[in-house]
């Protein structure tokens, strides 16, 4: 009994070390073949971003602003194809395997596919850290310097939204003798605040120290027309000021100051007269810190993972809403998912025709369903702009979609 039992514990023990051998070979196949696949669409990309902008060469921009460009655009195009890579890489690795009949070996001593799906999985993780680090530490940084090189909302002849809009009502102060000021800050018993309007300012660029690029300023007085027109080159941080009196809401409990330099006024009368001047500095005060400035500045696609969520609470503070935001928040948060719901769409490719079919045919549908699976998630968040159901509903659907397709077909090969 014991020499038998001793002989159970050794094949047992036999039967793991295999599983482990043949678990580390299908890994390194699938890791291999998915970062060839990776930096073939990653290099390809570049190849054909990088013509596309011999077109725009001028004085102004350069062969060498146009590679530097392309060098911060480059980690962007990484983790956009990052998805469909893991997809040809996990179908070629398979698909090697699978033409050397070494699949067939595996299931005829009792590997299952699940565990083959799995093993292909794990280096897939590795792909799905780094697409998160992506978002996270690279992108933030290397769009907004490819930005400073070629803003192409700038050369554009369609106009577009960008910088931050807001529309400030605009008070002014009497006291008893008739004389008016902008400060609201007087005493009440002396000084009654009347409405003068409203300012529609816009900020074209704010960092996270404070300093605001280009600004504008329109002043509408209290029947609508336009008053006086400002432009300021830029602006700096100078401080905050606490909010006093009893219609001040707890969001705003200071206000936030910015010194603009270099203005030019453009003041028009009642007679449709107008004067020009140009002033040294001014003062443009804001309920929100500078750091806030610098989130609503940003497009969604330039922030990080925490900056859209940073975005999404103090919009909800503002008891406002913003799904361009929104949605580039769930489209980075659930990218992972895409990554391993198309890994696994690439193993029942494989399974579903070991024999039957060539490896440039498994290559072949393995793009055609990443392609398929880029326009149905970029059509779904359109559809969630347009209509405002939830993001993170509408970027859930083609996940769970080619999860449920891929897990079907593999189930029908058990």
């Amino acid at each position: 009994m014991r020499s038998l039992f001793s002989k159970t514990q050794t094949v047992n023990h036999n039967s793991n070390a295999n599983l482990q051998v043949l678990g580390r070979y299908v890994k390194r196949n699938a890791f291999l073949a998915i970062i060839a696949a990776v930096i073939g669409l990653w290099a390809l990309q570049v190849l054909f971003s990088y013509l596309s902008e011999l077109d725009a060469l001028s004085d102004s921009y350069t062969m060498s602003d146009a590679l530097t460009f392309i060098f911060y655009r480059s980690p962007y195009f990484l983790e956009e194809f990052m998805p469909t890579g893991a997809l040809l890489g996990a179908v070629v690795g398979l698909g090697l395997l699978a033409n050397k009949s070494e699949l067939v070996v595996m299931r005829a001593a009792g590997v299952s596919i699940y565990r083959i799906v799995g093993w292909v999985l794990q280096p897939a993780l590795l792909f799905v850290l780094l697409a998160l680090a992506i978002n996270q530490f690279v992108l933030p940084y290397s769009n907004q310097r490819a930005n400073e090189i070629n803003n192409e909302d700038n050369t554009s002849l369609v106009t577009s939204v960008r910088g931050y809009w807001t529309v400030q009502p605009r008070f002014k102060t009497t006291d008893n003798k008739n004389n008016t000021n902008d400060n609201t800050n007087s005493n009440s018993d002396e000084a009654s605040v009347q409405p003068d309007g409203s300012d529609i300012l816009y900020i074209d660029y704010a960092d996270v120290k404070g300093s605001l690029g280009e600004i504008k300023r329109w002043h509408l007085d209290n029947s609508g027309n336009l008053q006086t027109a400002i432009h300021a080159t830029g602006g700096k941080y100078t401080g905050r000021q606490a909010v006093t009196g009893d219609n001040a809401s707890p969001s705003e409990q200071y206000r936030y100051e910015w010194q603009l330099g270099n203005m030019t006024t453009l003041s028009i009368n009642q007679g449709f007269g107008s004067s020009q001047s140009t002033t040294a500095s001014d003062i443009i005060s804001l309920p929100f810190a500078p750091k806030s400035v610098y989130l609503l500045t940003r497009q969604a696609e330039d922030l990080s993972l925490t900056q859209l969520y940073e975005h999404r609470q103090f919009m909800r503070q503002q008891g406002k809403r913003s799904l361009t935001h929104e949605l580039a928040f769930w489209q980075k948060l659930l990218s992972p998912l895409s990554i391993l719901s198309l890994v696994i769409v690439a193993c029942s490719f494989v399974f579903g025709s070991l024999r039957t079919h060539s490896l440039g045919l498994r290559i072949v549908v393995a793009l055609l369903f990443g392609l398929l699976f880029s326009y149905v998630q970029d059509l779904v968040g359109f559809v969630s702009l347009a209509t405002g159901v939830s993001p993170l509903l509408m970027v859930l659907l083609p996940i769970i979609a080619s999860t449920a397709a891929g897990g079907y077909l593999i189930k029908r090969q058990m």
